[in-house]
């Protein structure tokens, strides 16, 4: 247990923090766009339910959750039940969007949320610019084609709403170090393995009778949860939010570059115009633990 808690601080300390938001970036969005194929044949709560199941067995044996929630004081349970929580209800309110709506465009109202919350922390004209430009850039992608889906829109507004969650608890959970960060990620998914569990097994089951589905649904849950989160947690013990949120604005390009490359989803100019919108006010803001 200690050489693996060793392994993960050497790895945070040895590589550049802004390396692991890379390989972050890349499988925040690649994973989702294989969930997205699997959708017609598992179901997008069963693909939702093997992303969360297959993280928190692969995390199980290294970071011991029900030690860890065994030995945490009421304020770090609390943390940990909090962050499983957001972690159950965005990742599966991120699929239902996914299945309704274009990544890009998921992708990117997951930071109108993020730069809101940075406004109200610091109410200054630089973060007035910075919501104002990502709402436009939002708009331009919903344009009349996705208006009509109030939906897919309210899951995407949900995703956006708990990925700021997910930050904010991320931060705290890694408060400690890359290890005991990854140590309450694994206690945090376990949670959010008890929440899901009723709700996508059943058309998770149907899956189990086809091992390929089987095999690509873990897939799925290390591409989406395993190597995303760890390298969150890994950049997060490094960098001050302020730093890290700069560096959010490289995702919602990320998730249009993946959804053309995966899915077939080419953007079109305007789309391209919304995303640069979004990333430039995500770049622009400023926390107010920065101030």
């Amino acid at each position: 247990m200690k050489s693996q808690q060793t392994a993960f601080n050497k790895a945070a300390e040895n590589v550049p923090p802004q390396a692991w938001f890379g390989v972050s970036a890349i499988f925040h969005y690649l994973g989702p766009s294989f969930a997205v194929l699997l959708f017609p044949a598992v179901g997008v709560l069963g693909v939702a339910w093997f992303r969360i199941a297959s993280a928190a067995l692969i995390f199980a044996p290294f970071t011991r959750p029900w030690t860890v929630l065994i030995q945490a004081n009421r304020h770090v349970r609390l943390l940990l039940v909090g962050l499983g929580i957001c972690l159950a209800v965005m990742n599966t309110a991120f699929y239902l969007a996914l299945d309704r709506l274009p990544m890009s465009l998921v992708a990117a109202m997951e930071f109108v949320g993020t730069i809101g919350v940075a406004l109200y922390g610091l109410r200054t004209r630089r973060n007035a610019a910075a919501l104002m430009l990502a709402v436009l850039g939002v708009i331009i992608l919903i344009d009349v084609k996705w208006s009509t889906d109030p939906l897919g829109l309210f899951w995407s507004a949900l995703n956006g709403a708990m990925f700021v969650a997910y930050i904010v608890l991320g931060h705290k959970a890694a408060e400690g170090g890359a290890s005991e960060g990854i140590d309450r990620l694994g206690a945090a998914m376990f949670i959010a393995l008890i929440l899901l569990m009723p709700i996508g097994f059943i058309e998770a089951w149907r899956a189990f009778g086809t091992p390929a589905l089987v095999l690509a649904g873990i897939g799925v849950g290390i591409c989406s949860s395993v190597i995303p989160y760890v390298c969150d947690q890994l950049a997060m013990s490094r960098l001050p939010r302020s730093s890290f949120a700069l560096l959010l604005a490289l995702l919602p390009a990320t998730a249009t570059i993946i959804a053309a490359i995966v899915l077939a989803q080419i953007p079109t100019l305007q789309d391209i115009l919304g995303v640069v919108l979004v990333m430039a006010g995500v770049a622009v803001h400023k926390p107010a633990e920065a101030a």
